[in-house]
């Protein structure tokens, strides 16, 4: 018998639950975490990602530099919230682009559960196709240059003056 060079399906994954409260005003969505934040059960856990600093210079803190469990308490007491557009797909590794039979979350719920969010920002182009939906909704929407590792065409000031239409 011959091996197979069939790649064997991917297992189901799902993502983490929403960073959010009723007093933010910007919610930052992702595409779907990646393997190392899944296997951390943390938002942007790879070391390389930048969000975590991109995020503590627009609101003057280092959030990097703290533990993980301070991180989202330091986030939210600065407005922010932060969840992805997918709740589940078939992914192997990290790449956006090995998505496959991806499920969007509910965000039907965001007006009642977050009555003061304003901006939405999509981290990275696969989140971004979400924008008009919630530009229909009212929101001002913001599509972002990836904070991923995987995206390193642009600097980090680069990166960073794009990220500063969050708050702008």
């Amino acid at each position: 018998m011959l091996p197979s060079t069939d790649i064997p399906p991917s297992a189901a994954l799902t993502g983490l639950a929403p960073v959010i409260a009723p007093s933010i005003r910007v919610l930052v969505l992702g595409s779907f975490p990646g393997a190392a934040s899944l296997a951390a059960q943390q938002y942007y856990a790879h070391p390389r990602n930048q969000f975590w600093k991109l995020v503590g210079a627009l609101v003057g803190e280092d959030l990097n530099s703290l533990p993980y469990a301070e991180r989202l308490p330091r986030l939210l007491a600065h407005r922010f919230g932060l969840w992805d557009v997918l709740a589940g797909c078939e992914r192997k590794g990290s790449l956006d682009s090995a998505i496959r039979n991806p499920a969007a979350n509910d965000f039907e719920r965001l007006h009642r559960l977050c009555p003061e969010l304003e901006t939405v920002g999509f981290n990275g182009q696969t989140s971004g196709k979400f924008a008009p939906q919630f530009a229909q909704h009212g929101y001002r929407v913001v599509v972002l240059p990836s904070s991923s590792p995987a995206h390193m065409a642009l600097s980090f000031e680069q990166k960073l003056a794009h990220w500063r239409e969050l708050i702008g």
